[in-house]
């Protein structure tokens, strides 16, 4: 059953006052307003976020995921329902749901307003939660790999001893023999660890202007790419023109750059210590 128009006015009064009281800290007058404006109108997605960011504030995270959830229901596009669910999501350990929707924040977001605050304050997010994961894998991965690594030593010290009576006469060439297979295990070893360490990334994949890894990268009319929130506030800010080729460019003429995001994309994937915000 729809509101009537006065339960409708009656709690957008309600959602003001409750902004205003967030404004000052009064957190739990805040949440009385939003949830009086909820009871009267249930089916206002913004009444839901507004009271899971009052919960967020107080870092009750239950409550955060329980209000986005139903937010998110009443309303598939928002960006704050799905930024906060990811972030409650994160608190409990559930790493990638909780990327999933902080990817879905990002998105979203990305379309409404790509200058938009909340553009780069998911991204900071997103990148700590994947840096994070790729952390937690790393460290697993290595603990694995350097178990495995003495297994094969070992198990190659009693190939060495089992194999010496037999070879007596012919020291030199079976102790070289077995450095060239401790030598090729090491190899091994190294190369499997490469994914983990990090390194310089790639000059191509990094925006022209911060040198930071692309998020969001687009291409100019003459070729160059950058990371689309940073070109559109040189050309708010600083003139419309081309910070490189110095050549007239408009934001109308910003195209994304799929082929670069994709790659980035894949880099990632497999370099996750590239997320790393410094």
């Amino acid at each position: 059953m729809s509101p009537t128009l006065g339960a409708a006015k009656q709690a957008e009064q309600l959602r003001q006052d409750g902004n205003t009281y967030f404004k000052k800290d009064r957190l739990g007058a805040a949440i009385d307003a939003y949830t009086e404006a909820i009871t009267l109108c249930p089916n206002v997605p913004v009444y839901w976020t507004n009271r899971a960011l009052c919960h967020r504030k107080r870092n009750e995270w239950t409550r955060v995921e329980e209000d986005c959830r139903r937010a998110i229901q009443l309303d598939h596009h928002s960006v704050k329902a799905h930024y906060m669910l990811g972030l409650a999501l994160l608190q409990k350990k559930e790493y990638g749901e909780g990327v999933k929707e902080l990817e879905k924040a990002l998105d979203l977001g990305r379309g409404a307003n790509p200058q938009g605050y909340m553009v780069e304050e998911i991204w900071q997010e997103l990148a700590k939660a994947k840096y994070l994961e790729w952390e937690h894998e790393s460290t697993k991965r290595s603990w694995e790999l350097q178990t495995l690594k003495e297994s094969c030593e070992v198990a190659l010290k009693e190939k060495q001893n089992r194999d010496a009576p037999e070879t007596e006469g012919f020291v030199d060439e079976t102790t070289m023999s077995s450095l060239d297979q401790f030598e090729v295990l090491n190899r091994v070893f190294n190369k499997a660890a490469e994914d983990d360490t990090p390194t310089e990334v790639p000059d191509y994949m990094c925006c022209k202007i911060t040198l930071d890894i692309f998020r969001d990268p687009v291409i100019t009319p003459s070729g160059v790419t950058y990371e689309r929130a940073v070109i559109l506030d040189h050309l708010q800010k600083v003139g419309k023109f081309d910070p490189i080729t110095r050549e007239t460019l408009f934001p109308s003429q910003l195209v994304p750059n799929l082929a670069i995001k994709e790659a980035v994309r894949a880099y990632l994937e497999v370099h996750g210590w590239a997320y790393r915000m410094d």
